[in-house]
């Protein structure tokens, strides 16, 4: 009986331990959230409009994204109240000019909110990646007037989302080997097959879709489509139950016999995979603001946990082992920071931005999982619990190196424009 009591004497002091541990990391997480690590004021590299964009998005993050980013990702919930307020903050069209219903900003303004939205939430921000850079980009680019009246305007103020569907079951990374076909019908399209890893799947009003139209042409005979979406012949896959980025629906599209009117194709016939790689430059400067997002939440994390945390008498942001973390940390968000706002520069300016963009979106993802990582090594046994956010941020940080282009592929492509530029 004593040993029994005894017991449950000593199980009792360690749950009360733990639970001062939990309220003492409860109001820290609170002191996390109002951080501005990550908003520079007076920043002579912005211009004024960026850089009150970036203070006004920094706040609606820290005030109204990270405090649901866990319930989002706990509830593994498509957060459709966040997505309408970013609308109303016109965070759903950056870039979109005014005529269309868009904010009417530059690129640099979209690839500093994707950061700022990313570092209150990485699902709200993935959310707000795919609308913009993969679907409305290449409408902005390619769609003609009564395309854009009615696949544009509709979808900027966070009401519509759409999704864009490239990859495929099979492809991956060769974007120009898509079995799905669309076939000429005289006054319609019939497309057939399947695409992969969708996200905004469920949620979306349309998609833009690639199929190939004449496979003698390989990766010349693919053509991109606007799909309205629920329409016949297209079918939702289930949603992926996945490690990150929970909050976001992710799924396969599956056509069968589906018709689509002739006035849906995108562009020209056989100009898809000309489009798709446009896009994914743009889209790699938005991963990279993600990136640069979750990095950012991390080192916030980071930071805010070293400073309360006391070990040997003092705090632990005095051991030097912890400081070259957080030196190391910071060193790599600032450099992928600026190669972001390079890239995004390049592109306001009509300059080929290729290699920059891929070298913002392998800098940005590869800084995510690298302080996502540091940062559970500093917080120790409480980075790895969902009482904070580090695991969280851990989890998130992994798929940016996978979509929109692996670190491999932005290797590759890094590498194919440097030794153009040499033998040029």
């Amino acid at each position: 009986m004593r040993l029994v009591l005894r017991q449950a004497t000593r199980g009792s002091s360690v749950l009360m331990q733990r639970n001062h541990l939990l309220t003492r990391n409860k109001s820290l997480t609170n002191k996390i959230l109002v951080r501005s690590a990550s908003v520079l004021p007076d920043n002579d590299s912005l211009s004024e409009t960026n850089q009150m964009l970036r203070e006004t998005v920094a706040a609606f993050a820290e005030n109204e994204l990270a405090p649901n980013a866990g319930k989002v990702d706990k509830e593994c919930k498509f957060p459709m109240e966040m997505v309408a307020k970013m609308g109303e903050l016109g965070l759903m069209g950056l870039d979109i000019p005014t005529e269309l219903g868009g904010a009417g900003l530059d690129y640099t303004a979209y690839a500093i909110a994707m950061e700022e939205v990313s570092r209150g939430c990485a699902t709200a921000g993935v959310i707000m990646s795919a609308h913009n850079s993969l679907y409305l980009g290449p409408l902005k680019g390619f769609a003609n007037d009564e395309q854009a009246e009615k696949y544009i305007k509709p979808f900027v103020t966070g009401e519509k989302i759409g999704c864009f569907a490239l990859s495929e079951p099979g492809n991956g990374s060769d974007a120009g080997a898509a079995s799905t076909v669309a076939v000429d019908a005289g006054d319609h399209w019939v497309l057939n097959g399947t695409k992969a890893w969708i996200t905004n799947s469920y949620e979306a009003s349309a998609s833009i879709v690639f199929a190939t139209t004449d496979k003698a042409k390989k990766h010349k005979g693919i053509s991109a489509f606007i799909v309205p979406m629920p329409t016949e012949g297209l079918t939702l896959g289930k949603k992926e139950d996945k490690l990150g980025i929970r909050g976001s629906s992710t799924a396969y599209l599956i056509f069968e016999d589906c018709k689509i009117p002739k006035e849906n194709l995108l562009g020209e016939t056989g100009f898809g995979f000309k489009i798709a790689m446009k896009t994914l430059d743009a889209g790699r400067i938005g991963i990279a603001g993600q990136g640069i997002g979750i990095a950012q939440a991390s080192l916030d994390c980071a930071i805010a946990y070293a400073d309360d945390r006391k070990a040997f008498g003092a705090p632990i942001s005095k051991m030097q082992a912890i400081q070259f973390k957080l030196a190391d940390m910071g060193m790599q968000i600032e450099c992928a920071r600026l190669l972001m706002w390079r890239a995004a520069r390049m592109k306001d300016a009509g300059m080929n931005y290729t290699k920059e963009a891929a070298m913002a979106k392998l800098a940005g993802s590869e800084a995510a999982t690298f302080c996502a990582h540091q940062a559970i090594q500093i917080l120790g046994g409480m980075g790895y619990v969902s009482d904070m956010p580090a695991e969280r941020h851990y989890r998130d940080a992994r798929i940016t190196e996978i979509y929109e282009g692996t670190s491999e592929i932005q290797r590759l492509v890094i590498a194919g424009q440097l030794l153009k530029e040499y033998r040029s």
